[in-house]
């Protein structure tokens, strides 16, 4: 964490005024009990912000959350795992009100004051049945214990993922906490992934929705895993005001701290996604500097974060330098092969286009490591962008060959 922003213990549940639950429902299976649906409540009026997926096929909830969003200001958050209610016609709107209905009336709230989303198989109805009876009791059990939450909303992760933060904005105090969930089919302009912030910042709203997609475009959309984007991706930010901080505008006074903290928040959560990838076991960071434009680092960088071959060679623990400056080379950005530098960890491994003389050992010392940055310098000007990325396995194939073969198996109605 930077030197203002301090990690704290509660991740969603951290903020003043913030409680969660978590119920299980049989959502994939009725016969497996799990944690599978889970509820994010303000006991305060919020200001919110979202970023959904950019895929032209999206989820019932995600389009429904969208156009609440328009006209309302969330106070809860209903969220199932083990069926993403995506490309299931008009019944999965049908099913995604009705969570946000039933969930709306246990609370005491405007139907639209309540965003919706899902994440699981695709293609299968969402078992209503066995999810509304439920909503009732996971009102009625909503506390400041955030971590049930944040194994409900899970599916292919293997743990949990949460933080929070705290940050001083003028002589106040401010907290933002976090869950996430995200494994596979990870990519750049919105992972396969749910995340939902919380903050007890008094925030205007425009301030917090120019921040959260500031903060989403440095984290979010800079982490990949194997290049597919999914159908409900979903980011969600809501902000109370509990916090007793001067009301933060956009460029006024603990605008910069604001954003700073959030953007920390999500790069934590971003940076986890990766490392638990599907059967992965490497984090890898590529850092893309001397472009002629940042929009050329970017396009560096994206190339060499998806290239299946750089990742099968980092997943063999190979200095394969060759693989990256050929992604260098295809990516679209302005490039001169003459001057291009590439870094294994600090560790020279291409000088002006060609092999340096670097000790083979100390490079493949330093893709041997679980975590490892990929340094490029185009020597061509200012441009800089970073991707964080990973390897990939013959376990990631066996892993979403069986898993597949599972879900069909086990996903009942």
């Amino acid at each position: 964490m930077g030197r203002k922003v301090k990690e704290i213990e509660g991740g969603v549940c951290a903020p003043e005024g913030f409680v969660a639950a978590a119920a299980s429902c049989g959502i994939k299976n009725p016969d497996v009990e799990r944690l599978d649906l889970a509820l994010i409540y303000s006991q305060y009026p919020t200001v919110g912000a979202a970023v959904f997926t950019q895929n032209e096929v999206c989820a019932a909830p995600v389009r429904l959350s969208s156009s609440y969003l328009k006209s309302a200001e969330p106070r809860a958050i209903i969220v199932n795992s083990g069926n993403a209610n995506a490309c299931t016609g008009h019944g999965g709107v049908v099913h995604a009100r009705t969570m946000a209905s039933t969930t709306a009336k246990a609370l005491g709230l405007n139907q639209r004051e309540v965003q919706i989303c899902s994440t699981g198989i695709i293609g299968v109805p969402l078992p209503i049945e066995r999810i509304e009876p439920k909503i009732g009791g996971l009102a009625e059990s909503l506390s400041r214990n955030s971590e049930p939450a944040a194994e409900a909303i899970m599916t292919s992760d293997t743990k949990p993922k949460s933080v929070a933060v705290t940050v001083k904005i003028g002589d106040k105090k401010v907290k933002i906490g976090a869950i996430a969930k995200g494994s596979g089919m990870i990519n750049p302009h919105m992972a396969t992934m749910l995340c939902f912030i919380t903050t007890d910042a008094a925030v205007t709203k425009a301030e917090l929705v120019a921040a959260t997609r500031e903060a989403v475009d440095m984290s979010f959309n800079r982490i990949s895993v194997d290049g597919d984007m999914s159908t409900n991706d979903t980011v969600v930010v809501m902000a109370n005001h509990q916090a007793g901080n001067k009301t933060i505008t956009r460029s006024g006074t603990g605008s910069s701290e604001f954003r700073e903290a959030l953007t920390e928040v999500m790069q934590c959560l971003a940076r986890k996604i990766v490392s638990d990838g599907e059967r992965v076991t490497k984090l890898v960071e590529i850092q893309v500097r001397g472009a002629a434009s940042q929009l050329d680092a970017e396009r560096v960088a994206r190339a060499v974060a998806n290239s299946k071959l750089v990742k099968c060679s980092w997943n063999g623990n190979d200095p394969n330098w060759g693989r990256v400056i050929h992604a260098v080379g295809y990516s679209g950005a302005r490039v001169k092969e003459e001057l291009v530098d590439i870094y294994f960890d600090g560790v020279l491994a291409t000088q002006n286009g060609v092999a340096a003389k670097t000790d083979i050992g100390k490079l493949s010392a330093a893709v041997k490591d679980s975590e490892f940055t990929v340094g490029i310098d185009l020597n061509l000007g200012k441009g800089e962008f970073n991707v964080w990325s990973s390897d990939l396995s013959p376990e990631y194939v066996e892993f979403n060959r069986e898993e597949y073969a599972l879900n069909r198996k086990t996903t009942k109605r």
